[in-house]
């Protein structure tokens, strides 16, 4: 995939969330004792997916303890946040796998310490696994890493007394933090979307020369904008005012060379950070500095707020500001919808729709996936003709 995007010219990232796979790994899952523990969690529901007598025991123990009846969550190795749902399934049903040793035995059983363990690595997760919800959503953007990553540190970094036990714990993982994203700053494709992302702006980059640096490549990029627009008005407007009596006849112009083609806690942290940043910047002469300055003076939106709709209200108050919004914020961060666009595919093309064309496929897909969005234009222009 790397080959492909540079052999198009294009500009690509990787998936941050298989980084964050690295990371956890890397940082917690590579020490002994989180390992070992969590081979016997692998062993445990691995019994009990091999057999089905041995979840029928475990059902009706459930029952008889007043239990939710609920099966053990299986863990993938590609994906973290798998172990992480398979150690909460443990520990909710502790009471039930220890009734159930009791009688029938298991091939692997967990130690007090390592139910201890398992607890604590929960604590510690559960961030993480916060964070790879909110990057795997459908709306994720490039402009979602920055802040995810200055969130993460300071998480990591507070120190509190629930820290007794898994401070160790949090320190593997911080350095692998900063290991893994200590040049995300310096990405201009991370960097100007976050800038630009109402929700964000410049209040999550760790320092002010960086700060400073993006917004320096973000006046660049809106003057090369501005200057390739006043070419072509420039051009357009020599063409306008050129007499008729002097245009080419049509001999002439068919010898004339075609012109070129144009060219939780988790998220309290995000709120605290907005309220340690001001920007009192100061306001320059141009239309494009005014509006960079009024855009970082204003105050950021909601975090749930949708900052695609922000820049559709304001694009006329931003209007630079605004094509280059659509420019960068379009960037995924990670790889989650392309696979669950290869899953919908994979759906629609099985052992018994094997014969579908590949247009009539290729239409079905688009009409799975964009199907809400077209309901929602529909009811948008009804609301439009009612309204007129």
């Amino acid at each position: 995939m790397k080959k492909a995007m540079d052999n198009m010219g294009v500009r690509s990232l990787g998936c941050f969330a298989h980084t964050l796979q690295l990371v956890v790994n890397e940082g917690l899952l590579s020490q002994r004792s989180v390992s070992d523990a969590v081979a016997s969690c692998q062993h445990i529901v691995g019994h009990f997916k091999h057999s089905p007598l041995a979840y029928s025991r475990l059902h009706d123990i459930q029952i008889q303890m007043q239990m939710q009846p609920k099966r053990l969550q299986q863990d993938v190795r590609t994906r973290w946040n798998s172990t992480y749902f398979m150690i909460d399934s443990l520990l909710e049903q502790r009471r039930a796998l220890g009734a159930y040793v009791a009688d029938h035995g298991l091939p692997t059983t967990l130690t007090v310490n390592q139910w201890t363990l398992l607890e604590k690595t929960m604590t510690v997760l559960a961030p993480f696994e916060e964070l790879t919800r909110k990057v795997s959503s459908s709306t994720a953007s490039a402009a979602d890493v920055i802040p995810a990553v200055t969130v993460l540190r300071r998480i990591l970094a507070k120190e509190n007394e629930a820290d007794s036990g898994i401070k160790t714990m949090k320190t593997t993982l911080l350095q692998a933090v900063n290991k893994r994203f200590s040049t995300v700053e310096d990405e201009p494709l991370y960097a100007l979307a976050t800038l630009l992302d109402p929700r964000y702006k410049d209040r999550y980059f760790t320092g002010a020369d960086s700060t400073k640096h993006v917004k320096d490549i973000l006046t660049q990029e809106l003057q090369e904008a501005d200057l390739r627009s006043s070419t072509a008005i420039m051009h357009q407007a020599s063409e306008a005012s050129e007499p008729a009596e002097k245009a080419p006849r049509l001999e002439a112009a068919a010898a004339a060379p075609p012109p070129p083609p144009s060219k939780s806690s988790f998220m309290e942290e995000f709120d605290q950070i907005l309220e340690e940043h001001e920007d009192p910047g100061e306001a320059s002469s141009s239309s494009t500095a005014v509006q960079v300055h009024t855009f970082f003076t204003e105050r950021t939106i909601a975090t749930s707020d949708n900052p695609y709709q922000y820049w559709g209200v304001n694009r006329h108050r931003f209007p630079d500001l605004a094509a280059t919004a659509i420019k960068y914020l379009c960037a995924p961060c990670t790889s989650v919808e392309s696979e669950r666009l290869f899953s919908t595919a994979s759906n629609i093309v099985d052992e018994k729709r094997n014969r579908l064309t590949p247009e009539r496929a290729e239409m079905l897909v688009f009409m799975r996936k964009n199907l809400p969005l077209l309901l929602r234009l529909v009811q948008a222009v009804q609301r439009h003709l009612l309204q007129s």
